[in-house]
Formats: C-alpha cells, structure tokens, sequence
C-alpha cells in the first residue's frame, strides 16, 4: 500500500466503520459529472480517499484497461484478485503478464478459507449444484476479508456487459457503509478496445477464443454472436452476478 501521510491516518482511525451514506455517493457523482476517467480517479486515490481505496480486479478480457489507469496513478495500490481455485490456467498467467507489463506492486491474492472448503464443498463440485454457494465461499467471504479496513473498492463494470449494470452509477454506496467506485461504468466496447490499442495492454488469450466474459472454469462458457457479452457466465442457471456485486444494492439519489 502506498503510503499514508498522517491526515490520512487519522481519518482512518475516525472512520473504522466508515459509515458513507447515499448523500455521499450523490455529491460525488454530481461533483465528478463530466470529468474523464484519469482525472476522477486521480481525486479518489490521491485526494479524497487517500489509503482507503483497493481495486478489486477478475484479471479478465477488460480488466487491463482499468488496471492501466490506476497503473499510471499509483502502480503500489491494493489490487484484490479472488483465487478461487476455479480459474482457467490462462487467466492465472493473464495476471501475472499484467502484473509485470504493468508494473503492479500491490496485487493481492486472495484465497478461500481452507477449512470452510473441506466443510462446505470438500469434493470442489459444489459449483454444479448451487454455484450461489460456490460464489459465497469462493469470492463473497475472502472479499470480504480482504476489503476489511478499507473504505471501498474500485471496480471496472461497464454499462454495456449487462443489463444488470445499464443504470448503475459512478459511485455507490454497498449496504455495508462503504463505497463502491465504477470509474469507466460509461465507457462502451469501442472504448475499450481503443484504449487496449492506443496503450499497447496485452489481451486476455481466451478472449479471441469466444469468451468476452471470463470467471470461473466450470461456470464460464463461449458467448455467441449477438448474445449479452455476460451470457456465458452460469449459463442455464438464473444467475447473472457471483454476489460481490448486487444488483440495486445502491441507488443514485435524486436531486435536491
């Protein structure tokens, strides 16, 4: 973690709760309209919420370009990536390709609780017959811990990927008091694929391979043409998030 001069220090120890409110997320969002990328995060991490900040990151066919963006701020920030044990083999090299093309100092990973495996899922199958279940253990819990101490997290959800996230704003606030950032939540496919161009970012190897959208190995499948770039996350069950993000968790409030 970068470190934290002794303001920011004190506003942490005040704040072990945190407590951010929808008013918060609000003025936020109000104050930041219309600003890029860059320059919103640049505020968050080197301004307003100095030390209180961690990306959470998939180190999938996306993420590169956010992480580029926090790369160019603060390569040392706490980047949280959820080892599930689930992974396909080319997201883990994925990471590290990034880490190192990146410059990455603070990517963490994060694994399951061993002993809630062996309680709760001790043949690894329990993907296949409740993946709810699979996710909590697997990403909800260690995320959890991970993210104690901090006051939010930085997210790369885009608008687009799904229906789910058309309405989300730049700036939540989860139900546990704690912020929830999206600060290319308005870029589109064009975007992005522009930035990974313009910036040279390696692309994730399955991506060519007809996975838009890559999570776990047994709940990730190819997307067809035409089809919600999310389609092939937990096809065939009526899911469509692992539980690290819910859907209307926050709301963006109205004006005064």
């Amino acid at each position: 973690m970068a470190d934290i001069d002794a303001a920011s220090e004190a506003r942490l120890r005040d704040r072990v709760d945190f407590g951010y409110t929808a008013n918060d997320a609000y003025a936020l969002n109000r104050e930041f309209r219309g600003a890029d990328a860059s320059e919103f995060l640049d505020a968050m991490l080197n301004d307003r919420f100095v030390g209180e900040l961690a990306m959470v990151s998939s180190f999938g066919t996306e993420s590169a370009v956010l992480l580029d963006l926090v790369a160019q701020i603060d390569p040392s920030l706490p980047v949280i990536f959820l080892d599930t044990g689930k992974h396909f083999p080319e997201t883990l090299a994925y990471r590290d390709t990034l880490i190192a093309h990146l410059g990455l100092t603070g990517v963490r990973n994060i694994e399951p609780d061993a002993a809630a495996l062996a309680e709760k899922d001790e043949k690894g199958l329990r993907w296949s017959y409740d993946p709810d279940g699979c996710c909590d253990l697997r990403k909800v819990r260690p995320l959890s811990r991970a993210l104690a101490g901090f006051g939010g997290s930085i997210t790369g959800r885009k608008a687009f990927q799904a229906d789910t996230r058309t309405l989300l704003p730049r700036v939540e606030v989860g139900t546990d008091g704690k912020l929830k950032i999206n600060p290319i939540i308005d870029w589109q496919k064009a975007d992005i694929d522009a930035w990974f161009e313009t910036r040279g970012l390696p692309r994730h190897p399955l991506e060519e391979c007809g996975y838009p959208s890559i999570g776990c190995a047994p709940c990730t499948s190819k997307v067809k043409p035409g089809e919600d770039p999310r389609s092939g996350r937990w096809r065939g069950w009526d899911k469509t998030e692992c539980g690290i993000h819910v859907p209307g968790e926050t709301s963006e409030l109205p004006s005064f």
